[in-house]
């Protein structure tokens, strides 16, 4: 394996050797992405030469388990160049993004495919993945104990199939091992943030930062977390906490509701906590906490009522609370928030 500290010009032990992994299940797009992003250096040359290196930093291919499947996910042709039975070693394994029938991971479908994953990382290559190609990479088993990142909509199948990994959706890249050598991106297209991400520490940081401008590629510092909605669980079997919750619904901007919650389940103090943390997987106020959070969300995004209006509708009187609340919870200022995600009002056109 060659060097790997951040942002070392590896010099006459490049290039490095980049395996992008195409499943019949793959998507075209990530795919063709990496590839065209990690084989633009000779082109960025042209207009920024003080910030890539002399030569190629990467030698990049695409390779299929078993038998090198025509189209991708959606029927677009991939230009596989070999199998990674022909692969002995690599420096890079990239999994991209993966179509999931219905949200739900099927394990067992690349066997070999999942052996040959665990033998390159023996040998010292640092396996990354987009999205849903971190739920190929899990089943290597090489995770567990550790933190990966998805997308929030896989979230749950990863959970259930892969319980000892430490799942963190709110993060757009998560870094992981004892060399650094798994590298997963949250969302669909930050498969734009895991490149950068290999530049940066393969190449140097001035090279991601010049690939960005010219890709015109951005890098969203604040992950996934603005774009987690709360889904509280109501699957439980704690009937009297299941009314609660019904009831928190409609009356979460009240005043003091864990006190109307508390009088309304008729229990004393204690049990009324321990069994609504219990069925919820939170605490009374960081539950009402959440659901506030919630509407004040859709009420940025949807109107242009003042900050300190929706505080107050959302049941906050105090709005430097509901800022630092808010932030907190989405790694966002209100105001922020409403920037990123708020609907444009387009000019008519003629």
């Amino acid at each position: 394996m060659r060097g790997e500290k951040p942002g070392e010009m590896p010099g006459d032990r490049m290039p490095l050797h980049v395996s992008l992994v195409a499943t019949p299940d793959a998507q075209v797009s990530p795919l063709s992405g990496f590839y065209e992003v990690l084989n633009a250096f000779e082109l960025l040359a042209r207009f920024e030469p003080e910030a890539v290196p002399k030569q190629p930093p990467f030698t990049v291919e695409i390779i299929a388990p078993g038998a090198v499947p025509d189209t991708g996910a959606s029927g677009l042709p991939l230009g596989v160049h070999r199998t990674h039975h022909e692969v002995e070693r690599t420096d890079i394994v990239i999994l991209p993004l993966m179509m999931v029938d219905g949200a739900e991971w099927a394990t067992g479908r690349y066997p070999e495919l999942v052996d040959w994953l665990r033998a390159m990382h023996r040998v010292g290559a640092v396996l990354c993945a987009a999205c849903t190609g971190a739920l190929l990479l899990a089943e290597t088993g090489l995770l567990d104990g550790r933190e990966a990142t998805i997308h929030r909509a896989f979230a749950p199948t990863f959970r259930d199939r892969f319980p000892k990994v430490r799942l963190r959706p709110e993060e757009i890249l998560v870094t992981t091992g004892e060399r650094r050598e798994f590298v997963m991106s949250g969302a669909s297209t930050s498969w734009h943030d895991l490149a950068l991400y290999l530049i940066a520490r393969y190449v140097s940081p001035a090279a991601a930062q010049a690939m960005a401008r010219f890709m015109l590629l951005q890098w969203p510092s604040e992950g996934q977390a603005p774009d987690l909605a709360f889904a509280p669980p109501m699957n439980h079997d704690d009937a009297v906490v299941l009314t609660l919750q019904q009831w928190l619904k409609a009356h979460f901007m009240v005043a003091s509701p864990v006190e109307e919650m508390l009088r309304r389940s008729g229990l004393p103090r204690r049990s009324f906590e321990r069994r609504f943390a219990r069925a919820t997987g939170l605490s009374p106020i960081a539950y009402v906490q959440n659901l506030r959070v919630e509407e004040a969300k859709r009420r940025l995004e949807r109107t242009s009522r003042p900050v300190e209006e929706i505080s107050c509708d959302v049941g906050y009187e105090n709005p430097a609370f509901f800022r630092r609340l808010f932030k907190r919870s989405t790694r966002l200022t209100p105001g922020g928030y409403r920037r990123k995600f708020q609907m444009p009002d387009f000019p008519p056109s003629d």
